[in-house]
Parts: structure tokens; C-alpha cells; sequence
């Protein structure tokens, strides 16, 4: 059996990695796609007796039966029943209810740290979510590595040899995993430029999207000294972490529970650097949640960085001192 590498020579496109679990007649109309469509796409969505859609940077279009982008529903390829099915199949390696904890949640992560998000029926038990059934709906959310991305704001989270405490914030698909997975790479290689050596940095990867772990190894470069605990709750995993790796940043994405903030607080009061994500578009919105609202009169965070698409995905808006809400940004 040939070895298998931890980041091969030869990795595929971030849109070639999730064509397998696309039927061969939709596999076929997306990979004829345009080169430069395929460059920029961040979804693949299929809706049952809708037209077929494929998501850009700034834009969606409509896909036709010939494989090309239409601008307008009219003449597009309608996804079938059979087609979501069979996409259901190949997601769930042809165990579907063998997902029940990834259904609950509304999303399967795929090698890669790709999404598949999923809706449906509901089906409720105890007032909780036990599953999803009578599946018509899928969004293909398509990952992807951008080395470099956090170079610009690195400068702005720099302690001295350490880095502040920092929260990275934005409405959905704005980037926020993108940077958040290109700083713990740079924290954890080490920045000459900035005189900030290599930090030992803790990954709880919940959802399997920073590190897109494949049978417990990362896919994903995060660094010579990161250590990834993939598929464990934040809440648990931050705590494990901190007792059981000893590292000097801890890096999470998309707090937002009140258990999240339990354990960033204890973490805190080890010592521990803590670097995460949350969705939100302004720190006022971020505020007024019962969660996050304990986690700002606690006055911990140190550096807050608002993301946007004012100049497309990932753009930086601002970079805020945590202590003075003043901008920091250029």
C-alpha cells in the first residue's frame, strides 16, 4: 500500500476534491465548467426540482444542461430527486443513517474540511433535533487553503514574542476560516519579520473544516507545531487541549454557546492564548447574545478583526483594540 502524504506534491483543486460525491451527470457539467469559474467557487447547490446553482465570489448563476453558466433560471439543468439521492449516497458512503450526530447538526464535513449542509424534515424528539429525513436541499460549501491570507494582519495581533487574545468576526462566507486556518499556520511556523518565534497551538477542529482531517490527519498545513483534536466539541476539546498538550495559543472556530465561553474562560485563567471566530457583523450585534455578552464584560479580548466582501471575500473592514474599541486599521 503506497504511503500516504501528509501534504502531497500533487493536491487536487479545492472544486476537484468534492466532485466525488457528485453523481457522474452533475460531476460531468461542473468539472466543464470554465477554469476560471472553478477558481473562484465557494458552492455547489442542489435543490430538488430547481435549477441546478453554482456560487461565486461575488455572485450565483444557473447552470445549464450543456454545462454552461446562465445568469437566469429559464433553460437550467433541474436537479431530480434521483440526483439528491444519489448525491445523499456518495456523501454518506452509502450509509446515510449512520450519520446521525452530522444530520443533527444539518451539515456532513467532507475530506478537506468541505461542507454539506443538508435540510428537511425535522425529526424532533424531547424538543430536540434527533434527525433529518425527506432530505431535498443540499449546499456544497467548498473549502479552501489561501497561504498568506493573514499576513497583512498578523502585525496587529503581535504581543511582543506572544499574540493578543483576538476574536475574529464576520457575517457568513466571508473568509473568516480561511484566515483564522492561515494565522494558526504562520503563529505556529513563526514570523522572523515580526520577531515572534514558532508557538505550540492547539486546534479544536469541531466540525473537521480548519485542518479538513482524513482518518485523524490533517489535510490542511496549520504548522510544524500545531496539534489538532478533530471532531470534538469545543467546549470539551479547549479544556483537553490546555491539560493535555500544554499549548501556548488555542485556536477554535465559531464560539457561540454559552459552554464555549465556560471553557475559553478557563483556558484564560491558565495562561493560555486564545485565537477564535464568531458570526456576527458588528460587536454591538455580538453583545446583545446572552453568551457572548458574559464574554465581553469579561474584557478579555485583546484584538477584534472584522471581516467583509466590501472588496470581495475576506476583506479586512477593521482591526479593533479590545480594550479601547479604537481602529488599529491602516
Amino acid at each position: 500500500m503506497a504511503e500516504e502524504k501528509f501534504f502531497p506534491n500533487n493536491k487536487p483543486e479545492p472544486w476537484q476534491e468534492v466532485l466525488p460525491v457528485l453523481p457522474a451527470n452533475l460531476r460531468r457539467l461542473i468539472s466543464g465548467l470554465p477554469r476560471p469559474v472553478l477558481a473562484q467557487l465557494e458552492e455547489i447547490r442542489l435543490r430538488q426540482g430547481r435549477p441546478l446553482m453554482v456560487g461565486q465570489a461575488q455572485n450565483d448563476a444557473f447552470v445549464s444542461p450543456e454545462g454552461q453558466l446562465e445568469t437566469l433560471p429559464a433553460g437550467a439543468y433541474l436537479v431530480s430527486g434521483e440526483d439528491i439521492q444519489r448525491t445523499l449516497q456518495l456523501v454518506s458512503g452509502a450509509s446515510f443513517y449512520a450519520l446521525e450526530e452530522e444530520l443533527r447538526n444539518g451539515y456532513i464535513t467532507l475530506p478537506g474540511g468541505h461542507r454539506v449542509g443538508l435540510v428537511g424534515r425535522a425529526v424532533v424528539e424531547g424538543g430536540q433535533i434527533k434527525t433529518l429525513k425527506n432530505i431535498w436541499s443540499l449546499n456544497i460549501r467548498i473549502s479552501r487553503e489561501v497561504i498568506g491570507a493573514a499576513t497583512p494582519v498578523l502585525p496587529y495581533l503581535v504581543n511582543h514574542q506572544a499574540i493578543y487574545h483576538t476574536m475574529l468576526f464576520s457575517p457568513p462566507r466571508c473568509g473568516k476560516t480561511t484566515l483564522l486556518r492561515d494565522l494558526i499556520r504562520q503563529i505556529s511556523n513563526g514570523t522572523p519579520d515580526l520577531n515572534l518565534p514558532g508557538l505550540t497551538v492547539g486546534v479544536v477542529d469541531e466540525r473537521s473544516e480548519l485542518a479538513g482531517c482524513y482518518r485523524g490527519v490533517p489535510q490542511r498545513d496549520l504548522g510544524v507545531r500545531t496539534d489538532v483534536l478533530d471532531g470534538c466539541p469545543k467546549s470539551k476539546g479547549m479544556i483537553m487541549l490546555v491539560r493535555a498538550m500544554a499549548p501556548q495559543v488555542v485556536a477554535t472556530d465559531e464560539i457561540g454557546r454559552q459552554e464555549d465561553v465556560a471553557a475559553l474562560e478557563e483556558i484564560l485563567h491558565a495562561g493560555v492564548k486564545v485565537l477564535f471566530t464568531v458570526h456576527g457583523s458588528s460587536l454591538a450585534e455580538l453583545a446583545g447574545r446572552p453568551a457572548l455578552a458574559y464574554l465581553f464584560r469579561l474584557n478579555v479580548v485583546e484584538r477584534f478583526v472584522l471581516l467583509g466582501r466590501s472588496r470581495g471575500v475576506g476583506t479586512i473592514e477593521d482591526i479593533l483594540d479590545g480594550k479601547t474599541r479604537r481602529s488599529l486599521w491602516r
